[in-house]
């Protein structure tokens, strides 16, 4: 029996062994699994777990960047922006940490902080009091504003107190210093961040610049990691722009038209004020300026800039167009006589003047200076459908000057094959055809500029954040007519100052010269036929040596047309663009063409 048991426990120990070789061999077996896993994981990384595992716990925060500028030519800010920060805090994360880590940048250890220590270094930068921080502080908002508009200094500070739950959102303040002066031109923002109306719609993409990002390494536990990922893109700041115009002169414009506005009750009124040598527009004013700080206080229709945005019949100042044209294509010179009837019928069209007369014998210069329709018919009709058309078109009529402003209207200039049988004459004396104020006011300062035309500039350049400038280029000059031609219809302008009808355009000093324009207005409200007026007075100086063009126009004012007047708002802004700029006094004589041929 003893012999069995012996033999038995020999026949066990074999399988035993077996068995505790085969556990030894799977626990290897796992052991070289695990460890590969590890070695593939921690160490070769084959599938980029780790770096998926460190992008899960990076936070991006946008870093705002600084919109430009804008400034006028004197460096006066029109519109600036300021960085500001929100401080946002996500409350289940903070109301459930007692205590948190962060790192010390004197020892560089990581320290203990309780929550109430943070939280009563916190108020302080906050101008609160501790109770009204830690309300704040404690719910479970995932999203919940702490405060507003804080400097960027104190943003600092409160990002290195390293509270959980706690981040700083960046913001843009946009501000106005000079409130409504330029208001529409210069425009507003939507939302502190989007350009509306004015140079902020069309410049955005220059004035905005480009946003930054900021990384950290936010834990499982919601904390931020003090040791961890830290990565800084500074954001680019947008470019200032530099505008031609002088913020001093478009006050004092902005001042003069709209007193005369209110005092004649007009709907609209604006004046412009360009320098002839270089096309700088020096003063762009308009009536109800929006002030961009509020501008819902103003009404749409008052936040664009009509100087470019308003089509209308120019009326007599398109005369000197005609004047230029016959004389250019030689059919006619200033002291040329034309005997004109009380009105004047030419296919079976007749026309008449703004004031009664009998047959007379008038020159071409006293065609313009007393402003007669008859006499420019007349004389006009020498002058071919087609040259009459072309010579518009030459002029600039049809097409809108690129001035970097929104809805800048071209006009309207119908081609000359659809022009009825009053339409070929009365686009002679500025009916028939539309155009912007700023139109006019380019076609003059060709002849103020020996016959070339400059392209209108109201930007000058764009400052880069690290200072240097980008001057804006223009279009290359035209010559409209030859100096000559341009000459003698100065001498026409001067003379419808010192011999004609428009002597309310003089200034002491200075020579002058000018020329009216009055037209019906067609009723905006569907009704058919017109709606009062539009009266408007173009002229430059000094005449010996033209520097500046000033252009008034009122849009339906009340009262007689014929009593009233733009001369007072003409002078007073010519006036104070010539001190502004230190225009010498004219020294030569005034020319004075007849205006009655002998």
């Amino acid at each position: 029996m003893a012999q069995n048991t012996g033999k038995a426990r020999k026949a066990k120990e074999p399988n035993a062994t077996r068995r505790l070789r085969l556990g030894l061999g799977l626990m290897l077996t796992l052991l070289l699994v695990v460890g590969g896993k590890l070695f593939l994981v921690q160490g070769l990384d084959v599938g980029g777990m780790a770096e998926a595992a460190l992008q899960n716990r990076l936070t991006p925060i946008e870093l705002p960047a600084e919109r430009g500028s804008i400034l006028d030519a004197n460096g006066a800010v029109l519109a600036s922006s300021v960085i500001r920060y929100n401080v946002v805090v996500d409350q289940r994360v903070n109301t459930k940490t007692d205590t948190f880590r962060r790192f010390d940048e004197s020892t560089e250890e990581l320290v203990k902080v309780t929550r109430d220590q943070g939280i009563s270094e916190l108020a302080p930068l906050l101008g609160m009091d501790t109770a009204a921080v830690k309300k704040a502080l404690t719910g479970d908002k995932p999203y919940y504003i702490v405060a507003k508009d804080l400097k960027p200094d104190v943003e600092d500070r409160i990002s290195k107190l390293q509270i959980p739950g706690i981040v700083t959102v960046g913001t843009s303040k946009r501000v106005y210093p000079n409130g409504s002066v330029a208001g529409g031109i210069v425009g507003f923002l939507v939302d502190g961040t989007t350009g509306q109306a004015g140079l902020e719609q069309t410049q955005d993409e220059i004035l905005k610049g480009t946003p930054g990002k900021r990384l950290f390494e936010i834990g499982a536990d919601g904390l931020r990691i003090p040791v961890g990922v830290d990565q800084l893109t500074p954001a680019v700041n947008g470019k200032d722009i530099k505008l031609t115009l002088n913020s001093d002169l478009q006050y004092f414009a902005q001042q003069a038209i709209q007193s005369q506005r209110d005092k004649l009750s007009a709907e609209w009124g604006v004046v412009i004020v360009q320098d002839i040598k270089t096309g700088d527009i020096v003063a762009m004013a308009d009536t109800n300026s929006p002030d961009p700080n509020d501008p819902g206080k103003s009404d749409a229709k008052d936040r664009g800039v009509r100087a470019v945005t308003a089509a209308y019949e120019p009326g007599s100042v398109e005369k000197m167009i005609t004047a230029a044209a016959l004389i250019e294509e030689g059919k006619s010179h200033p002291l040329e006589k034309f005997t004109i009837p009380s009105s004047y019928t030419v296919d079976g069209q007749t026309f008449n003047d703004a004031f009664a007369h009998g047959t007379e014998d008038r020159t071409l210069a006293g065609i313009l200076g007393w402003s007669m329709n008859t006499g420019t018919v007349m004389a006009g009709q020498r002058l071919t459908k087609e040259q009459r058309y072309n010579w518009l078109r030459k002029f600039g009529i049809g097409e809108a000057p690129d001035v970097g402003l929104p809805a800048q209207a071209k006009g309207i200039l119908t081609p000359y094959e659809q022009w009825d049988g009053r339409q070929e004459y009365t686009v002679l004396f500025g009916q028939g055809v539309s155009q912007s104020t700023l139109q006019t006011v380019r076609a003059f300062q060709s002849i103020g500029n020996n016959g070339v035309m400059l392209q209108p500039r109201l930007i000058d350049s764009y400052l880069n954040p690290d200072g240097t400038e980008e001057k804006v280029p223009a279009k290359e000059p035209r010559e409209i007519v030859s100096p000559e031609t341009a000459r003698q219809v100065r001498d026409i302008l001067e003379s419808a100052v010192t011999e004609g009808q428009i002597k309310e355009a003089g200034l002491d000093g200075y020579r002058v010269g000018a020329k009216t324009g009055t037209s019906q207005s067609p009723c905006d409200d569907g009704t058919a036929g017109f709606c009062g007026f539009t009266a408007s007075m173009v002229g430059m100086a000094p005449m010996d040596d033209p520097r500046f063009i000033v252009e008034v126009v009122l849009q339906r004012p009340k009262g007689d047309i014929y009593g009233i007047s733009n001369g007072p708002v003409f002078r007073s802004v010519m006036s104070q663009a010539l001190r502004t700029y230190n225009v010498p006094p004219s020294t030569g004589e005034p020319v004075r063409l007849p205006q009655y041929a002998k």
